[in-house]
């Protein structure tokens, strides 16, 4: 039995727009051979970088190209976060972000996500009761794992809470792009007059993970201190792969791409709700309106540390249990990642699941 996978974050090969990336690689090299074979500058690829900064509409000094978005997530945390930091994240979150926090010594608090996101009532009363953080790490637009969109009263309910408490939100933002359905909200950057946001993203859901490219934007002397810092780490990020990255965009290939996979997920999306709805009527879920992730609450006589198991060993399906993106709770919970399931599986998916749950249910 093959196994079909909803457990990672990552888009099958299909959607992937390999021959345009080939031939972005051969106008990189002609375009400029010498640059891109160099060891470049901590900052990234900086015609790739000019980029990245009229796209969000900010100075060029204010942005860093890194090695993917969550190397990017690591020398901002590396940065501002000491032993002992109170520090917010959404309630559930990325489980790599949790573990990054705690391995630095962070006091981890999480805000409850509903359907609007996180709830800016839960965190005032957090911030009133005294804690202080030193950062509030928030991932607005098809939230992993949660597949929720923060409301843009919350966004600016966020950013105003930062400048009273003076804590800095990490704008994690690498689905953006990928909507398939409601009006794009405005970035939290966007409304930053006090220079409280630093903005993540990466190219990873638009192009490709194996491009390793993502990027931070902030305040200047932020990002300086970051630059340092990863000049004495590596040197440099990946001149080729950022160069590359940087022709597939400046030829609008990047919007061809975006549309499609776009355009594909959001059909997996709907085949999963669908699925989801006939073959495991008892689950509740928010169907999201982008990015890559469903999130899935199941009754309470399902245990889904065992139904992981169960899953993937029995039935040739894997998903990820939904404690691994808590401090705790989540045990009737799933991640499912759509990306990677091509679009003629989905159902067949879902049925598999709805068998591993009936088979915990049954002891």
């Amino acid at each position: 039995m093959q196994l079909i996978s909803f457990a990672r974050g990552a888009p099958s090969l299909d959607i992937i727009d390999v021959d345009g990336l080939k031939a972005a690689a051969v106008r990189a090299f002609e375009a400029d051979p010498a640059g891109i074979t160099a060891y470049g500058t901590s900052v990234g690829y900086l015609p790739l970088r000019s980029w990245i900064a009229a796209k969000h509409g900010v100075d060029a000094d204010q942005v860093i190209v890194t090695n993917g978005s969550l190397q990017a997530d690591a020398l901002l945390f590396e940065h501002l976060v000491k032993p002992g930091d109170a520090v917010v994240v959404e309630k559930p979150t990325y489980d790599r972000t949790l573990l990054n926090l705690r391995n630095l010594g962070a006091t981890v608090h999480q805000v409850t996500v509903d359907a609007d996101g996180i709830d800016t009532d839960e965190l005032r009363r957090l911030l009133e009761s005294g804690v202080r953080p030193t950062l509030a790490h928030i991932i607005p637009n098809f939230q992993n794992p949660a597949g929720v969109t923060l409301s843009a009263q919350r966004r600016q309910k966020l950013v105003e809470l930062a400048q009273e408490f003076g804590f800095t939100i990490f704008e994690d933002d690498p689905y953006a792009d990928i909507r398939w359905r409601g009006e794009k909200l405005p970035t939290m950057l966007s409304q930053d007059t006090a220079g409280v946001v630093v903005h993540a993203s990466s190219f990873t859901k638009t192009i490709a993970p194996g491009l390793r490219v993502g990027y931070l934007v902030g305040p200047q002397k932020t990002i300086a201190a970051i630059a340092k810092r990863a000049t004495n780490l590596y040197i440099s990020p990946s001149m080729v792969a950022e160069a590359i990255t940087h022709q597939f965009c400046v030829t609008g290939d990047i919007e061809r791409s975006i549309a499609k996979v776009s355009a594909t997920l959001g059909e997996r999306a709907r085949l999963l709700a669908e699925g989801l709805r006939k073959h495991v009527p008892d689950a509740t879920f928010v169907e999201p309106d982008g990015g890559y992730f469903l999130w899935v609450e199941l009754p309470e006589d399902i245990d889904t540390t065992e139904l992981e198991t169960v899953a993937a060993r029995d039935f040739g399906v894997a998903v990820v249990k939904g404690s691994d993106f808590l401090l705790e709770g989540g045990k009737h919970a799933v991640r499912l990642a759509f990306s990677a399931v091509l679009t003629d599986q989905v159902d067949e998916g879902v049925s598999r699941l709805a068998a591993a749950i009936e088979a915990v249910r049954k002891g």
